[in-house]
């Protein structure tokens, strides 16, 4: 009986309500939180995990060698069928499992990940991985788990995708598509991801680039679930090498070939702006992240996103290298 009242309260929770965190007092065994950076590597390879022979080859064929350090940190807790806390950089941790918490979607995302609890036997692993994990979303998550392993970068500067090439172009609102056009002709890329702010943008951009002839295909929240999952399909088949999305495409979506992401919209805060350019870093590869910025506030999170992650983002110059950010495609 105690079980079900406490079930029912971690599932109601509300959206302010400030539980005391993982430094707070409490009883019990202490908790492993690992803040600031991330402990040494203990193994060399994925097979030092004693993993099963079928997930050793799925990640063999995937093409990954080496864990990374946050990988193994939390890999052999895992195993040991602990419940896991973790903040790592985009695109860097989550070669499995996934939390994908995105503004647009977050209502219904709430009442879906409450629906799997109440349908899920009460002793079960819990495991949240995402890029930015504030310590105000911290309680939250934990009200979902049991007494779990934290693995927090409390320095914002360790989250930047070191591999990518991020560049700013300073222009009016109206001059966005021709230079957009301009670029994509000029750029060397596999697959691109145009980010912008609404909706009504985001299908008429992808309509312009289709009559421009290029490869263009659009995502947004005002789809429907199979509409947007037959959409990401293409894509992630190559038969779609362009697409224009908002932010619900911004966070948890891993398509290995793109290497080019433009801010065709200033988001709205650095978060956003490190998840969505991360959509170009995959794992340690290189990329290239060109932002347009048209007013006073697009400087502003632009400035905000250099200082808070202590990376220089410079003017585009006239001429990129083409090894700074691209490789060949494969089909």
């Amino acid at each position: 009986m105690a079980d079900n009242e406490n079930e029912s309260e971690l599932l109601d929770y509300e959206e302010d309500d400030n539980e005391t965190t993982a430094d707070g007092a409490g009883d019990g065994p202490a908790k492993k939180d690992v803040k600031g950076t991330y402990v040494s590597i203990h193994s060399s390879g994925f097979r030092d995990f004693l993993l099963k022979p079928e997930l050793l080859r799925a990640i063999v064929d995937c093409g990954f060698e080496h864990p990374s350090e946050v990988q193994h940190e939390c890999i052999p807790q895992a195993i040991l069928s602990m419940d896991v806390l973790c903040q790592a950089k985009s695109k860097w941790a989550k070669t499995a499992y996934l939390c994908w918490l995105d503004p647009e979607t977050r209502a219904n995302m709430r009442k879906d990940v409450q629906e799997i609890f109440r349908n899920t036997p009460h002793e079960k692993q819990v495991m949240m991985f995402s890029a930015t994990l504030s310590k105000e979303i911290r309680p939250v998550c934990k009200k979902f788990m049991q007494d779990p392993m934290e693995v927090y970068v409390d320095d914002d500067s360790k989250l930047t995708l070191h591999g990518l090439q991020q560049h700013y172009v300073k222009l009016k609102d109206n001059e966005k598509n021709r230079k957009l056009f301009e670029l994509l002709d000029v750029l060397e890329f596999n697959q691109v991801i145009i980010f912008v702010k609404s909706v009504q943008r985001c299908m008429a951009l992808a309509q312009l680039l289709v009559e421009q002839n290029f490869p263009a295909i659009a995502i947004h929240r005002a789809m429907t679930q199979e509409e947007r999952l037959s959409r990401y399909q293409q894509f992630k088949d190559f038969q779609k090498r362009i697409l224009v999305a908002t932010n619900l495409f911004g966070r948890g979506m891993d398509i290995e070939r793109v290497n080019i992401v433009f801010n065709y919209d200033m988001p709205d805060d650095s978060d956003t702006y490190l998840h969505r350019v991360a959509r170009a870093g995959r794992f340690g590869t290189k990329g290239l992240a060109i932002t347009f910025v048209s007013d006073e506030n697009d400087a502003k999170v632009l400035n905000d996103v250099q200082d808070r992650f202590e990376v220089n983002i410079t003017e585009l110059p006239d001429e990129i290298d083409i090894s700074s950010y691209s490789k060949l495609a494969y089909l």
